[in-house]
């Protein structure tokens, strides 16, 4: 009876697959960062990052957020209409083109973003503990090669 299983040479082990290590780590990362807003101030991973863009460039639209946040579309606008029903986050018309519409923090939100953003800081800080000043230096430049490659893929 003939074997199946592919040889040993030719096998196949996701969990030593470069791509799916930096999706399972980018996971970790984030899913341990959530802890920090999750909880305190009940919003979710894809909403912190609408925050996040938003606190970054004010009067922002849905698609410049779309562009910074590795989030598509839908998962943007879920977010934003979460941000609204929570009341973190207004819509208004756009005053140079009134097709658009751009996206501001409520006080609510500024109060909150202002109180994540440190906690942000102080998570990375402890994230990157582990690592010296030249392995910090060395994991960015190998980021950004790896981002570069991948954006030419």
């Amino acid at each position: 009876m003939k074997d199946d299983a592919p040889n040993t040479e030719e096998s196949f082990h996701l969990e030593d697959f470069m791509p799916y290590r930096l999706a399972v780590l980018a996971k970790a990362v984030s899913t341990a960062f959530a802890k920090t807003y999750a909880e305190r101030f009940g919003i979710t991973i894809p909403q912190w990052r609408v925050m996040s863009a938003i606190g970054r460039v004010p009067n922002c639209s849905a698609s410049s957020i779309v562009e910074h946040t590795a989030l598509d579309k839908v998962q943007v606008s879920r977010a934003v209409s979460g941000l609204i029903d929570l009341g973190h986050v207004e819509r208004r018309a756009d005053e140079n083109d009134r097709r658009n519409s751009v996206l501001n923090f409520t006080k609510q939100g500024l109060d909150i973003y202002e109180q994540i953003v440190p906690a942000g800081r102080a998570f990375e800080e402890r994230l990157m503990s582990v690592m010296n000043s030249q392995d910090i230096n060395d994991l960015n430049r190998l980021i950004d090669k790896l981002m570069s490659q991948a954006k030419e893929l």
